[in-house]
């Protein structure tokens, strides 16, 4: 059997014994009929970002083979604001790949993600995930290579304080229990993110932690696996459906907010990239980044303002991107270092055998087996929870390309006055040449139209698609945005209206 499959926690992949990508109509149909299911539930992410659900009872074999070949129409008009009344009938079909058994239904549940068409059976040229599919297929095509993605999920567990052991403020980083509280609750949720399908690389508590009004509000992190960036973001929407489902069950309350209190740790949605050749990784070599990866990260930093567009969809985001923390403010790349926007980890290139000097000389024979080239990643961290990940990966992806078809050499050399090796935030004089991320919502907006037609290039971003984050970016009030940054009660009660974006 297949490495990558002999121990998944998809009950669909267990029982078909193949790779989600070779599902076909007959397995879905068969998992079905010898699984019990009762129900099958389409998805799809909305406007909002969030998933929306459409219940089948299975009573009729026709009428399952016709929702699987044929989907559903909806209502655009109530899914998309871009959409008119008038001409509001979209189809969801489902994507066999995303199958998984709900792990909340009160009955045997197969769950799907659906694809949007239009009246005319296209693809939905404005859908956030075909607008991801686009950018791929179009990156793909210019460069040879392949966008894989994965996302750090951030999140902050919020329950009555019991007042036994208290964690140290701030402190949270890989805290066990008792001072950790909610590590038992966030393995539940990765258990059941990996039950969708979910590739996690690992989860931890987080740095944020501290008590207000009688409650705990701890921060946690699931980290995902580089997989093909179209997955990464169907794993994402899931994980966050996962979480929330999981804590209501269990009457917690959990948020994905940026920012949710003054002098705390927001949260992020940090997205590591790998690009691939194949099944070779082209990021990185023992000898450090590859010129590929220097010439990517040249268009992330032409595009970051306007990549906050997609990344940073709410006054709340603003809140974080302050100078001083960990959130980015800049745009700059470096090393190892956690004051840019651009982080580049590089482990595994240093060729040292790690498992055998942490085991012995005998576990020496065992280690090669495992290649370390495919491991390195950059990671942009600019964008939080607020993000629908599915536009944010397609701006990453198009802004990857934009630096690899640039002439190499103005990118290498965008690279090279981009790059900072030293905590920029104790040295003003690199501050001093570096441009900054937008301060709130309205300027994120004009970086969007400063750079649209890059977007819009090749169909990727529907002008429909680009015009609609604008307008919404410049619906928010900038005045009472900036009012909140300094009295922590605005602050609170701006934190208060977008608690649950995303």
């Amino acid at each position: 059997m297949n490495k990558h499959i002999e121990l998944s926690k998809n009950a669909v992949v267990a029982f078909l014994k193949k790779s989600p990508a070779e599902f076909t109509k007959a397995d879905i149909i068969r998992f079905v009929v010898e699984s019990g299911i009762e129900m099958v539930n389409f998805m799809y992410p909305a406007g909002d970002g969030r998933l929306k659900t459409l219940n089948f009872v299975v009573n009729d074999m026709a009428y399952l083979e016709t929702i699987l070949t044929l989907g559903e129409r909806v209502d655009g008009s109530s899914l998309f604001p871009f959409i008119q009344a008038g001409s509001s009938d979209l189809y969801v079909v489902p994507r066999f790949r995303t199958a998984f058994v709900d792990p909340f239904a009160p009955i045997p549940t197969l769950a799907m993600l659906c694809s949007f068409f239009d009246k005319d059976g296209n693809p939905l040229a404005s859908a956030p995930e075909h607008t991801l599919a686009k950018a791929c297929e179009e990156f793909t095509k210019a460069t040879g290579l392949t966008f894989h993605a994965m996302g750090e999920l951030e999140f902050y567990v919020i329950s009555r304080d019991p007042g036994l052991f208290p964690a140290t403020d701030q402190r949270g980083y890989h805290e066990s229990a008792p001072y950790a509280k909610f590590n038992d609750f966030r393995c539940k949720c990765m258990r059941a993110i990996a039950a969708t399908g979910g590739q996690i690389k690992y989860g931890h508590s987080e740095v944020g932690n501290f008590t207000l009004d009688g409650k705990i509000y701890e921060q946690n992190e699931i980290e995902f696996l580089p997989v093909d960036a179209r997955d990464a973001a169907d794993q994402l929407v899931l994980a966050k459906w996962a979480i929330r489902n999981l804590a209501a069950q269990e009457e917690l309350n959990v948020t994905f907010a940026p920012k949710i209190t003054t002098g705390k740790a927001g949260s992020g949605l940090h997205v590591h990239i790998r690009l691939m050749k194949g099944d070779a990784s082209a990021t990185a070599t023992a000898d450090g980044l590859t010129d590929y990866a220097r010439r990517a990260i040249a268009g992330l930093m032409v595009l970051a303002p306007a990549l906050t567009a997609f990344g940073n969809t709410n006054p709340t985001s603003y809140f974080r991107l302050v100078p001083n923390q960990e959130a980015p403010t800049s745009i700059c790349w470096g090393d190892r270092n956690r004051s840019v926007l651009v982080r580049v980890p590089l482990g595994w290139t240093a060729g040292a055998d790690m498992c055998a000097i942490a085991n012995g000389a005998h576990a020496a024979s065992e280690c090669p087996e495992v290649d370390a080239s495919v491991k390195p990643t950059f990671e942009i961290r600019n964008a939080d929870g607020s993000a629908d990940v599915y536009r944010l990966l397609a701006g990453i992806c198009v802004a990857l390309r934009y630096g690899l078809e640039m002439d190499s050499d103005k990118a290498l050399d965008i690279a090279r006055n981009t790059y900072v090796d030293t905590d920029i935030h104790h040295h003003p004089e690199v501050l001093a040449r570096l441009r900054s991320l937008p301060a709130d919502c309205a300027a994120s907006a004009e970086a969007l139209v400063e750079f649209a037609d890059v977007f819009t290039d090749r169909g990727v971003f529907s002008p429909e698609m680009i015009a609609g984050v604008v307008g919404s970016l410049r619906s928010f009030d900038s005045a009472e945005a900036a009012a909140a940054r300094s009295d922590n009660s605005k602050m609170l009660d701006m934190v208060h209206r977008y608690f649950h974006c995303g």
